[in-house]
This record gives C-alpha cells, sequence and structure tokens, in this order.
C-alpha cells in the first residue's frame, strides 16, 4: 500500500503497513498489531503531540539514563519495527547496550528481530545467548542477558508488557517505561512514565540524554523533583479534557 504524500493519516498508515510487513517475516507478534492499535487510541486521547508532561518524564529519564552505571535499552519486535533507527541512536547517545527481549519468545524470532536491528546498523547487540532469569517473572521475558538487563540499574523498557515492569523494578531496578496508556500497570510499577508516542518521544530522549551530560546538576535537579504518580495523574487529566472537548 503506498499511502498518498498529503494524506492526513499518513504517518499513522505508513506504521501500520510496516508492522504487518514485519509481522509476515516474524519480527512482530500478530498479538503486536493488537497492542499497536489501543496504544494508538491513546494517542488521539493526546491530541497525538506530545504533552508537557511526556517532556518532563524525558528531562528526568535523560538524567537517570546518562548517570547511570550501566543501562540498556530494551527492545521487542514492535519497538524494532517502529524505532529501530532512533533506538540505535538513543544507544550511541547514552552510550547503552540494546538487549532483545520478546513476550513471545523463540530463538528464531530473537534472531529475526536481532538480525533486523543490525541491517538498521545495531552493533554489539545483547540478547541471543540469554542465561540469566529475572525473579519473580514465570513467563519467557524473563530470559536475558547477563551483560545486559540482569546486570542493569537502569533500564529503558518501551512498549512493555506490566508483568516484566513490576518484576525489574521489583529487583530493584530503575525502570523507564514509554506507554501511551496512563493507566496501565507498566505505566503506575515504573519509577519513571513517559506517557507519549514512540517516535515522538525516543528522538527527545536522545536529544536531552545530550544535553544532560552537558548540564548534569540541571537536569538532575528535574529528576530529583519527578513524581511519576502526580504526572501520570496529570497525563489522565489531559486526555479526560480533550475528550470532553474543553481546551
Amino acid at each position: 500500500m503506498k499511502v498518498p504524500p498529503g494524506h492526513p493519516r499518513r504517518k499513522s498508515l505508513e506504521a501500520r503497513e510496516k508492522l504487518s510487513s514485519l509481522s509476515d517475516k516474524g519480527i512482530v507478534a500478530r498479538t503486536g498489531l493488537i497492542a499497536h492499535g489501543r496504544g494508538e487510541a491513546f494517542d488521539y486521547f493526546l491530541g497525538e503531540t506530545t504533552p508537557p508532561e511526556a517532556e518532563l518524564a524525558i528531562r528526568a529519564a535523560a538524567y537517570r539514563l546518562a548517570a547511570a552505571r550501566h543501562p540498556v535499552l530494551s527492545v521487542n519486535g514492535n519497538v524494532a519495527a517502529l524505532a529501530g533507527r532512533e533506538m540505535i541512536a538513543l544507544s550511541r547517545a547514552v552510550p547503552a547496550p540494546i538487549e532483545i527481549n520478546l513476550f513471545h519468545r523463540t530463538r528464531a524470532r530473537v534472531g529475526l528481530v536481532s538480525s533486523y536491528m543490525e541491517s538498521l546498523g545495531a552493533r554489539g547487540l545483547l540478547g541471543r545467548a540469554a542465561k540469566n532469569r529475572i525473579p519473580g517473572l514465570a513467563q519467557p521475558r524473563a530470559w536475558c542477558s547477563g551483560e545486559g538487563i540482569f546486570k542493569a540499574d537502569v533500564v529503558l523498557v518501551p512498549l512493555e508488557d506490566g508483568d516484566r515492569t513490576q518484576a525489574l523494578a521489583g529487583v530493584g531496578k530503575f525502570v523507564i517505561a514509554v506507554d501511551l496508556n496512563p493507566m496501565s500497570r507498566t505505566s503506575v510499577a515504573a519509577d519513571i512514565t513517559i506517557v507519549d508516542e514512540l517516535t515522538r518521544a525516543i528522538p527527545l530522549l536522545t536529544k536531552h540524554v545530550r544535553l544532560a551530560k552537558k548540564s548534569m546538576a540541571s537536569y538532575r535537579k528535574a529528576a530529583l523533583a519527578f513524581d511519576n504518580a502526580a504526572n501520570l495523574a496529570a497525563v489522565r487529566r489531559r486526555m479526560a479534557s480533550n475528550l470532553a472537548g474543553n481546551d
């Protein structure tokens, strides 16, 4: 499908087509298509723009990544499809390794997602040889790399499932999430939740990581002042106001 350049839903339709194509290749799980549609609905509630609350969360997250000893960026099929290049740029800016971690995990699919990310320019990917487990998590997502998520002090988990976010937080990891649903278990369990669409949020986060490295004191102040629960409540109020048609 070729989307006309002037179509008002061009970006959304192109993302859907990409996800569908990569689903046929086994990189995106079929259930990932459903998850994407659910996220799009919440983006409508945001007005399909980055809200001020997300900008506050991004500044706090930028500091945590820049100041971390062992930061790791977790990537699943949807993240690879929607923002693979953006995640690679972020990994270089931090710097932090990328680890492939999948809900629908098979050795073959980990290989497919890894190869796809490498085709975009990723190097030193983790996840193929995942021999450690996250305690308290029974599902296949518990498998992780000893040099990656298992060792990490800060983990970025875009488009995550709530179980793993809770498990990571439960073993003392500082968790940064990107999730369009401010009511999800992921959003509530994370230390910092960026409520924004992935392809808008990750480039902004990359920009602020670079800025944070030049102004650590300023960004540290923003991070220490950040209250995730209060920020999520503000996002919910914004969504409710948009639904009610209020300015």
